[in-house]
């Protein structure tokens, strides 16, 4: 009875017990850690959230600050900027205006023009001069009289004054006597211009330089919200600032607002340019006035708003901003606070349960995963070896690890190469033993047929002897010289199939044989118009072969691949290192090719293209390189060439 749950238990598939025995171990230890955690955390949160929430609210301030600082900071370099491109401009105005009258001065010392014209026509080039949609250039004389001006040449203003009621006019001419030559001095005035339309008055700059020999002061005069004051373009840079302040949320519906030093609010969410410096809280404290007196600190106080309860205790940070006399606060709901240190505790339970499903539910979905990633070559294991009990020894595990299952996988695929290699070899037994019979067979038969064929040749060499070349029977002899020749091959080919010895293996260098035996070959009449191209790699070991049988091969395939190319053709052997630890033995020729029906039966016995061949040597070639261990494949397209390809394997397998 006491064994039944262990019974249970070992019946069990083996991802189901991993199951069993690694889920408790993953959650339990959450549950305990959640709960420590979330004891601990509640305590603190309460704390800890407060002072975070008022460093917020600092950060905050001084983030507003900052925003409000840079600016204003932008846009006095930018009015900086904008007043010295206008400076510099003005003054190429009356620099290009001295220049005129130094022109006309000129003419009228060489005689051209007098003193009326030379005058007269400065005043007609100033008068072409604008300066922004208003300004314009100007000249008047030391005692105020107006020489150039669009509308009140010849007035004397000595005595006009601006809005402020400065001399004005005086100013400049002290200034222009008194300055250095070549000197462009400024002033700035207010004005009020009633041909503009102007309802109030607009502050003019003016650049004048002083010109002795006329006694003319030259001036460029032009307002300066024409030149560098931009109000539009301020004003719309504030709004834009403005409504970066307000899009600043601080908590759920706390806020950022900023107001003058006389409690007007400059910026706030819907009160702006309104006056709250009298505003009460619920207990008739007045937080404005106190903000406003103060400047700079933090306040308390309970605030109820439209359609609310009761009032809720709010906090606010408010600081200076001096270059507008400006006082920033931001402020939010102390509940807000504590809100997050209420919901804390419960997201903490919920979170821990949540985590430990979650965990749980991860952990079984990667416990199947690993059960899976175990179990899966298994199952193939089991499908392949059903396979090959069945008889099919191609089938193979696919070896995707190099863990046990791995090693156990590889292990089972030699052996099914080996019982597959020994039900060939059981095959090629046969085969020998067939080719035995063979051989027998074709010993008895060639010993009949060499005596008969002997005889034939002989008595055909008598006769070819005694016969002249111009005899009508010459040619009747000399063929049945040759067939019988031919005759006698077909019997040695015969035999050296059925009686191919195993090879005799040796280290060899694959190159240094090729070399030679393409040496010895060349001289053959077959390949003397012939160009044999070596390509042989260096990297190639020493291997075991049988250099007489690779020789019989190499001289094969080099008269056969001459054969099939045209006088002067060219062949080219290779040999390349494989990344397989094989060699590959390639021939190439650039001759007539083989048709694809052809292909396949090039290794048959007695299957040639040739109109004299035999139809052994490539059934030969390839019964040594098996041999060998290696393989033999031809690929070729008719009227483009053939190439034979030849592996060998650099470590054999024993059987």
């Amino acid at each position: 009875m006491t064994r039944r749950p262990f019974t249970f238990f070992s019946n069990l598939k083996i991802r189901w017990k991993m199951l069993v025995i690694i889920l408790p171990v993953v959650i339990i230890p959450i549950f305990l850690l959640g709960g420590t955690i979330g004891y601990i955390a509640t305590n603190q949160a309460y704390e800890g959230l407060a002072n975070t929430s008022k460093a917020d609210l600092d950060h905050m301030a001084s983030f507003t600050l900052d925003l409000l600082d840079s600016h204003h900071r932008q846009f006095e370099v930018y009015r900086e900027d904008k007043k010295k491109i206008v400076h510099q401009e003005m003054k190429s105005l009356v620099d290009l205006a001295y220049t005129l009258i130094n022109e006309q001065q000129h003419q009228q010392d060489i005689g051209n023009i007098d003193l009326v014209g030379a005058q007269q026509s400065a005043r007609n080039s100033f008068k072409e001069v604008s300066i922004g949609s208003s300004g314009y250039l100007f000249a008047i004389t030391s005692k105020g009289e107006l020489t150039v001006h669009p509308a009140r040449e010849g007035e004397n203003i000595i005595d006009e004054q601006d809005e402020n009621g400065r001399y004005f006019i005086r100013e400049m001419a002290e200034r222009a006597l008194n300055s250095k030559p070549e000197e462009v001095l400024y002033t700035i005035y207010p004005w009020s211009n009633e041909q503009l339309g102007d309802k109030r008055p607009r502050n003019k700059i003016v650049a004048f330089r002083y010109c002795p020999k006329w006694d003319w002061i030259v001036a460029a005069g032009g307002y300066l919200d024409e030149t560098y004051d931009d109000p539009e373009f301020e004003k719309k840079a504030l709004a834009t600032l403005s409504q970066q302040i307000k899009n600043k949320k601080v908590g759920k519906t706390g806020y950022i607002f900023c107001m003058s030093s006389n409690g007007t609010m400059t910026i706030h969410p819907d009160s702006e340019n309104q006056n709250l410096l009298s505003t009460q809280d619920t207990t008739g404290q007045k937080f404005i006035a106190e903000m406003v007196e103060k400047k700079n600190g933090w306040i308390r106080y309970p605030w109820q708003n439209i359609g609310s309860e009761k009032a809720r205790m709010k906090i606010v940070r408010y600081r200076y901003f001096e270059p507008w006399d400006w006082i920033i606060a931001v402020g939010s709901y102390e509940d807000e606070f504590y809100r997050t240190a209420n919901n804390l505790k419960w997201r903490i339970g919920w979170s821990v349960l949540l985590l430990a499903l979650l965990i749980g539910w991860i952990a079984t979905i990667l416990l199947f995963l690993a059960s899976k990633v175990l179990t899966d070559p298994i199952h193939k294991m089991i499908t392949v070896i059903r396979r090959v009990k069945q008889g099919h020894l191609d089938e193979q595990i696919p070896a995707e690890s190099h863990d046990e299952l791995g090693e156990l996988a590889i292990a089972f695929n030699r052996m099914i190469r080996m019982l597959k290699k020994n039900q060939e070899l059981e095959a090629t037994l046969t085969q020998q033993g067939k080719m035995a019979s063979l051989g027998v067979l074709s010993s008895g038969i060639a010993h009949e047929i060499n005596n008969p064929l002997g005889i034939i040749l002989g008595y055909a060499g008598h006769l070819e002897k005694k016969m002249g070349k111009d005899d009508p029977n010459f040619t009747f002899i000399h063929e049945i010289k040759q067939e019988s020749k031919r005759c006698k091959k077909i019997v040695q080919n015969l035999l050296s199939y059925s009686r191919t010895p195993r090879p005799v293996l040796e280290p060899t260098d694959i190159n240094s044989l090729l070399h030679e035996i393409i040496d010895f070959a060349g001289n053959h009449s077959d390949l003397l118009q012939i160009n044999i191209v070596q390509n042989l790699a260096s990297d190639i070991p020493k291997f075991l072969t049988d250099m007489d049988q690779l020789r019989q091969v190499t001289i094969n395939l080099l008269l056969n691949a001459a054969a099939a190319s045209s006088q002067g053709g060219e062949i080219r052997v290779t040999t390349t290192l494989e990344a397989n630890q094989r060699v590959r033995v390639e021939f190439a020729d650039d001759g007539e090719g083989i048709s694809e029906e052809n292909l396949e039966k090039m290794f048959e016995p007695f299957f040639t293209t040739k109109t004299r061949g035999t139809g052994l040597g490539l059934a030969i070639t390839k019964q040594i390189i098996d041999m060998h261990q290696g393989e033999i494949f031809i690929d070729s397209e008719v009227g483009k060439g053939t190439t034979v390809a030849i592996y060998l394997p650099l470590v054999r397998e024993e059987y």
